[in-house]
C-alpha cells in the first residue's frame, strides 16, 4: 500500500495552498513505517514473522505504531511539529495524513492491528484483510493513483503552473506511485 499512501499524499497538495511542501506531506503518509522500521533495526518489540505468498503476504507485529492509540499519538505529535512549522492548516493535514496511514492499512490488512500499543489488554485486533484478494487491493491502490495524480494535477494549475507544466508534473507523479505498486506487485510474487 506504499503507493496508495503516496498517492494520498498527493491528492492533499491541492488543499494545501503552500502550507505544506510535499515532501512533507508524503513523510506524513509514511511516518507510522518510518517509526516502524527503527523499532525494527534497533531490534526492539516490533517485528515480522510470516510471509504468505504474494502482494501484501508479509504479516507484520507492528504493536506500538500501528496500534489504534499509538498511530493516534504520533499523528498528534507529528501534527502539532507541523503546526509549529506550517500553521494550524499544515498541522491538522500533516497529522491527518499521518492517521490515514492507519485507516488505509485497516483495509489492506488482516487482523494484525492491536487498539492498543503493545496490544495491552489483548483487545481483539483489526484489519479488513483487503490483501487477501491481491487483485482488488491492487485496483483499490490503482484507484487511489488515479485520484492522487489528478488532484496533484489540479494543484499544480491551482497555483499557477501552466498546463504543460502541469501534466508533466503529474505524469510523473503518476510514473512514481505506479513504480511504487509495480515493486510491490512484483517483489511479492
Amino acid at each position: 500500500m506504499f503507493a496508495g499512501h503516496f498517492a494520498l499524499a498527493a491528492a492533499a497538495t491541492r488543499t494545501t495552498d503552500r502550507t505544506a511542501p510535499l515532501w512533507a506531506l508524503m513523510l506524513a503518509t509514511q511516518l507510522l513505517d518510518v517509526f516502524f522500521v527503527i523499532l525494527f533495526l534497533a531490534g526492539r518489540v516490533e517485528y515480522a514473522d510470516e510471509v504468505h505468498p504474494g502482494y501484501g503476504g508479509l504479516f507484520i507485529h507492528a504493536d506500538y505504531t500501528h496500534s489504534l492509540v499509538g498511530a493516534l499519538a504520533i499523528a498528534a505529535v507529528g501534527g502539532g511539529l507541523a503546526a509549529w512549522r506550517w500553521g494550524r492548516r499544515g498541522g491538522l493535514l500533516f497529522g491527518g495524513l499521518v492517521f490515514s496511514h492507519w485507516i488505509l492499512d485497516l483495509l489492506v490488512h488482516r487482523a494484525d492491528l492491536p487498539v492498543l500499543p503493545g496490544d495491552l489488554g489483548g483487545l481483539p485486533r483489526f484489519g479488513f484483510g483487503l490483501w487477501r484478494i491481491g487483485w482488488l487491493s491492487a485496483v483499490v491502490e490503482g484507484a487511489l493513483i488515479v485520484a492522487g495524480t489528478v488532484a496533484y494535477y489540479r494543484s499544480v494549475r491551482k497555483r499557477g503552473g501552466a498546463r504543460r507544466r502541469a501534466l508533466v508534473a503529474a505524469a510523473s507523479m503518476a510514473g512514481l506511485l505506479a513504480l511504487a505498486l509495480a515493486s510491490d506487485l512484483l517483489a511479492l510474487e
